[in-house]
């Protein structure tokens, strides 16, 4: 019910009172789980960040070559930022992150070792394009991976982000696959 109200609203505009009315407690119940908003907040956040390792688990269990493997998980994140309130309210408030206060995850370093470790899988099988650099690669996936998620929160509500998706696959993603 948080993640609903900071995805919505945003942290500043999101208070206990609304949290606890969406989810038909009391404040004081949420107090007893939460010294504050700026912890709820966090919590969201560390929601968000616990459901990556299942995900990416899940996509190397298909036992994909690795290029493969990067396009099949992102195809999977893709659609989790656009269906999941967690995932959305923890997008948001990182974007906000520099008004809550409180330290949170630092964002994409994550994303961009995972990717790094994978391109790395692909050069070795050569599916990468001699002179593709691993680091570069994942560095520019990301950025362009959480650009559109964010262009299409706040141009559409999410409701284009996989479209995006595909364009910025059907652009980057074959410039550095090897042919």
């Amino acid at each position: 019910m948080a993640a609903d109200e900071f995805a919505a609203n945003g942290f500043r505009s999101t208070s206990l009172q609304s949290v606890a009315k969406r989810a038909q407690i009391t404040k004081g119940a949420i107090y007893h789980h939460f010294s504050n908003k700026e912890n709820l907040a966090a919590s969201v956040v560390e929601e968000h960040y616990a459901l990556w390792p299942a995900l990416v688990s899940d996509v190397g269990a298909a036992g994909l070559p690795p290029f493969e493997t990067v396009v099949h998980l992102l195809d999977r994140v893709v659609l989790t930022f656009r269906d999941d309130p967690i995932v959305q309210a923890s997008a948001r408030l990182q974007i906000e992150r520099t008004t809550i206060g409180i330290p949170l995850p630092t964002p994409f370093v994550g994303w961009t070792q995972l990717l790094t470790d994978l391109l790395r899988g692909a050069e070795e099988a050569g599916q990468l394009r001699a002179g593709c650099t691993p680091e570069v690669a994942a560095r520019v996936i990301v950025a362009a991976f959480f650009g559109i998620q964010h262009i299409s929160d706040a141009l559409h509500n999410r409701t284009d982000i996989v479209e995006r998706w595909q364009e910025v696959k059907d652009t980057l993603l074959p410039a550095i696959r090897a042919l």
